[in-house]
């Protein structure tokens, strides 16, 4: 075939509408520059929160079971208050910041957490700072008869904010799928029952965040399978596929009855300070899902 004989690449550019970069007239250097965020003035309102969300950034996840330790992708929300006088605030710290971070090895841990949103603090010169990391942890899990080992995950969050004043709050959470079976379904039918995949989210206030005996992610991911009719299995045979089926059948749940027993597993464990506990199941024989949800704090 005859080769197109096309023109160079700066001419190709040319053609569809590129142009010269016009000569400016504005400052090059940082410091010549005009300074629009850091221009003082009275802007009306302090704002509660301000930054950059949908970050995506390499972490390491510790974990009590394997792999103990986990090179995962976090999804970062990074923001700050804003005082009346200032226009707005320096975004580009924020990366800066959780580069430094990324550097040393960014361990989500509350240790880690706790250091970064009190070094936000002084760097964006504000009172408040709130950072936000949500990522999948894996854990290994094996079937129940023939004891097959995969990776099983669940979604989990950290939120950390820092107040100058008030000091440090957060919170931990995670998203679990696992196996529902109607308990209607199995009472009024002559034979099986309708099952499904639900999801339980739990999000949880701790004690002290920082001398935790167990990992929290492991808490809260029992809480939920626990309970559930069925826990999932990366790997299932067939003796495997029978033994959950089986079980998920000999252990029937609403979303009413998923989110009150994950609640009561929350309830007896004294590292939890309060909760909220969601379910939700993407119903088999419905156009629709069925939901339920239940808050309770022991203070």
């Amino acid at each position: 075939m005859e080769m197109k004989l096309i023109p160079s690449k700066a001419e190709r550019h040319k053609r569809f509408g590129s142009v010269p970069p016009i000569k400016g007239v504005k400052p090059l250097n940082k410091e010549e520059m005009t300074d629009l965020q850091n221009t003082p003035n009275d802007f009306l309102f302090a704002i509660d929160s301000v930054g950059i969300s949908n970050v995506k950034h390499p972490i390491i996840v510790p974990s009590d079971s394997k792999p103990n330790r986990q090179t995962s992708v976090g999804t970062f929300t990074l923001t700050t208050g804003l005082h009346q006088m200032s226009k707005g605030i320096n975004m580009s710290r924020l990366t800066e910041l959780l580069h430094e971070y990324h550097l040393e090895g960014f361990v989500i841990d509350f240790d880690h957490l706790y250091s970064f949103t009190k070094d936000l603090v002084e760097r964006m010169e504000q009172s408040n700072t709130e950072i936000n990391v949500q990522f999948p942890w894996f854990f290994e899990r094996t079937s129940p008869s023939l004891q097959k080992t995969g990776l099983a995950h669940a979604e989990a969050f950290i939120n950390v904010k820092y107040d100058q004043s008030n000091g440090f709050s957060h919170e931990v959470g995670i998203t679990v799928a696992v196996t529902t079976l109607c308990p209607c379904s199995k009472e009024i039918s002559e034979y099986s029952a309708h099952n499904q995949r639900g999801y339980v989210t739990i999000t949880a206030e701790l004690y002290n965040p920082i001398e935790l005996t167990t990992d929290w992610k492991a808490t809260l991911l029992e809480a939920a399978e626990s309970n559930a009719s069925s826990m999932l299995y990366p790997i299932l045979k067939r003796p495997d596929e029978k033994s959950v089926t089986e079980r998920a059948y000999e252990n029937p749940r609403f979303v009413e009855d998923m989110v009150r027993l994950v609640a009561a597993d929350l309830y007896e464990n004294e590292e939890i300070k309060s909760f909220t506990v969601e379910c939700r199941n993407e119903e088999s024989i419905h156009m629709h899902d069925a939901v339920a949800k239940l808050t309770y704090s022991k203070s």
